[in-house]
């Protein structure tokens, strides 16, 4: 039972600097107001470029196309050095082959 008190007062805490950080962190409101100057200066902001209006896209008919059966036997040859790598490690599990890359064209 104390135990269960104790879980209590501690869940009870921890709401408690919860809402108070929550209620800190939403306030709109300044309690002090500040003098606004007779007038402002103008300032005029340059227009956000995070992205280049210049951007070329290279067009789709650019790429040599690449024979489907190619590309079957990339995937058959990574999954054959993938599951060779994992018999290895069930075989003699180490940190060095648990760590260790890859050497499967797919995975750079």
């Amino acid at each position: 039972m104390e135990m269960f008190l104790m879980g209590l007062c501690l869940s009870m805490l921890g709401l408690a600097v919860t809402a108070v950080a929550f209620g800190a962190a939403t306030r709109t409101g300044q309690s002090i107001p500040e003098e606004q100057p007779a007038h402002e200066p103008v300032v005029e902001i340059a227009p956000a470029r995070f992205f280049a209006d210049d951007a070329v896209i290279p067009a789709l008919g650019m790429h040599p196309r690449v024979p489907i059966e190619a590309l079957l036997l990339q995937i058959d040859n990574h999954v054959r050095l993938e599951q060779a790598a994992a018999e290895s490690f069930v075989a003699y599990p180490t940190a060095a082959l648990l760590h260790g890359r890859t050497i499967s064209t797919l995975v750079q």
